[in-house]
């Protein structure tokens, strides 16, 4: 019962820290500091990252009429007028073709580099450092933007180059944990000129392939194979995950149409700074 309680509170964490910019990862990695699930450590690598999945269907659920393509109810934009292309949506399809360039860059360093980055860089300070500096980040950024009218108001605005950049901005936050990919894209969207609602949208939607791939490949190394409570460890999380998102992702969309995101970046400022004492006095 116990260990469920434990997977409870991860799912939380999980469920408000991958949509809000402050690092879902890093926040998983600190809470694992202080409350540890009693697991070998291959079962703790792979819930890290499929403990997601929930958090991605609460994506899938609330956002179904804009990223399912296909359809000829409400099709503006059909492939073609007949024939089974009138049901493809041509609008959705354009934007997961730049999803799928926008999730290039972090692809290619997670299927070859990703047990080497977390040797290097899954620890507390480095988490702390990456939180500090995004925090940072968001600061100057939104401070620079003040005023100004956002060059991309539109998903269908974003060309394939601005995908592209957003995916670079996405490879930092696959390499440092603490970074948060949110807070990544959000950031490295919001640098060019893109919206806070659509640097928002975009960056749900580029999680839900992003995550899949990662959740598959810790999943294929794992083995698929569950000794004791640990498959009903791994539900507890991706199914409060899951509850958790619906409502923080709601809460954002409504939250960035009348604020900015600098809230956030001193929440992270002052994690991190409080993050590098405690190892600081624990080292």
């Amino acid at each position: 019962m116990i260990e469920f309680l434990k997977a409870l509170l991860f799912g939380i964490v999980e469920g408000i820290t991958e949509w809000l910019p402050i690092s879902s990862t890093g926040h998983m990695i600190l809470l694992n500091e202080f409350v540890t699930l009693d697991v070998s450590p291959e079962f703790w690598e792979m819930f890290l990252v499929v403990v997601q999945l929930g958090a991605i269907l609460a994506v899938v659920l609330l956002f179904w009429k804009k990223i399912w393509p296909f359809g000829k109810r409400n099709n503006r934009h059909p492939v073609k007028r007949t024939g089974f292309l009138s049901y493809c949506k041509k609008d959705i399809w354009i934007m997961w073709f730049k999803i799928v360039a926008a999730c290039i860059p972090a692809a290619v360093v997670g299927l070859f580099f990703d047990e080497f980055f977390e040797s290097l860089f899954y620890n507390g300070v480095c988490v702390a450092i990456a939180l500090i500096v995004f925090g940072i980040g968001f600061l100057l950024i939104e401070n620079k933007n003040k005023g100004k009218r956002a060059r991309v108001n539109t998903l269908s605005g974003i060309t394939f180059q601005t995908a592209f950049i957003i995916g670079m901005f996405q490879l930092i936050a696959a390499i440092f944990p603490g970074t948060s990919r949110s807070g990544a894209t959000i950031l490295g969207a919001l640098l060019i000129g893109v919206s806070r609602t659509v640097a928002a949208e975009f960056t749900f939607f580029l999680a839900i392939p992003v995550m899949l791939g990662a959740s598959l490949l810790k999943m294929v190394k794992f083995g698929f194979s569950f000794e004791g409570n640990e498959l009903m460890i791994l539900l507890t999380g991706m199914v409060t995950a899951f509850i958790v998102s619906v409502i923080v992702i709601r809460f954002l969309m409504g939250y960035i149409k009348k604020h900015d995101f600098k809230v956030f970046g001193w929440y992270r400022i002052i994690l991190g700074i409080v993050v590098l004492v405690y190892f600081g006095i624990a080292g």
